[in-house]
């Protein structure tokens, strides 16, 4: 098995090879299950990882203080605008929540929603924060109910033959005008998961890593009023996200989408985000 990236800092060949082969297996499994027994496998899936990898990055080490405020801060930069005391705002795969805790100063409630509780203890919460545990598919929220949504890094989680209904959930929920605010990896650029280390394609907890054609098709199916791009200004004096025409990001990925993967990678720098930003308006 040969490296195609340089391994971490604070772990070693055998580490890196075993997390791999784990995730790589749960995820295969993950893939070749029903929508019934995937209910079963998504709230248990990191708990049988973490299980089997001791060392996971993320249990040797929580992220700093720093990173987790510079995160909410982009965070917070794509959906600030649309934010005021009269919203119900909703985040898809919250984490430890502390992102949708932050937004609650800014808005009448927050809902969290995710699949189990990632909570750290003895944390705490504003009152008009509440987190709700669903299994991927039945959501109890009002109809209709809902002003902004938001998702970050959550998308590629999902199983492709769920994306859609996904979209479709979330498209139940809002408002007519609503918003859907979101960002995901963007496959030209992948795999991001523990693959990357070992493969082109994402193998691991990154079921499917996406791009802007793609999802502005589904988006388009389902009958969203609009949608467009972001792209985040990254200078000493501006660090805001910027909407861009759709049609920009669909063609330069049909330009760069037949070129050899290492080609595509390096010249998706100069025309493509990093990671996939759109907003779609119900």
């Amino acid at each position: 098995m040969k490296l195609k990236k340089r391994l971490p800092k604070d772990q070693n060949f055998e580490q890196v090879r075993k997390h791999y082969e784990i995730e790589k297996s749960i995820a295969e499994k993950l893939k070749k299950a029903t929508r019934e027994e995937r209910k079963k496998i998504f709230p248990i899936m990191y708990h049988e990882l973490f299980a089997n990898v001791p060392d996971h990055p993320r249990l040797m080490a929580k992220k700093g203080a720093d990173k987790i405020q510079s995160s909410n801060r982009q965070k917070f930069q794509l959906v600030k605008e649309y934010l005021n005391n009269s919203i119900v705002f909703v985040e898809f795969g919250p984490g430890d929540c502390h992102f949708a805790s932050s937004v609650c100063k800014y808005v009448k409630k927050a809902y969290a929603v995710d699949i189990s509780d990632q909570r750290e203890k003895n944390s705490h919460f504003p009152s008009n924060f509440e987190l709700i545990i669903y299994d991927g598919y039945n959501l109890n929220i009002e109809r209709g109910s809902v002003n902004v949504v938001f998702s970050d890094q959550f998308i590629e989680h999902l199983h492709p033959e769920d994306v859609e209904y996904h979209f479709l959930l979330v498209k139940r929920i809002l408002r007519d005008g609503g918003l859907y605010i979101f960002r995901t990896p963007h496959a030209f650029f992948g795999p991001h998961d523990i693959s990357k280390y070992f493969s082109d394609e994402p193998e691991g907890f990154h079921l499917k890593e996406w791009t802007y054609s793609e999802i502005g098709e589904i988006i388009k199916k389902l009958n969203f009023s609009s949608w467009s791009g972001f792209w985040r200004i990254n200078s000493k004096l501006n660090k805001n996200y910027k909407k861009f025409p759709f049609c920009y990001f669909k063609t330069a990925e049909t330009i760069l989408k037949g070129m050899p993967k290492n080609s595509k990678r390096y010249l998706s720098r100069l025309f493509l985000p990093l990671k996939l930003s759109m907003i779609a308006v119900k």
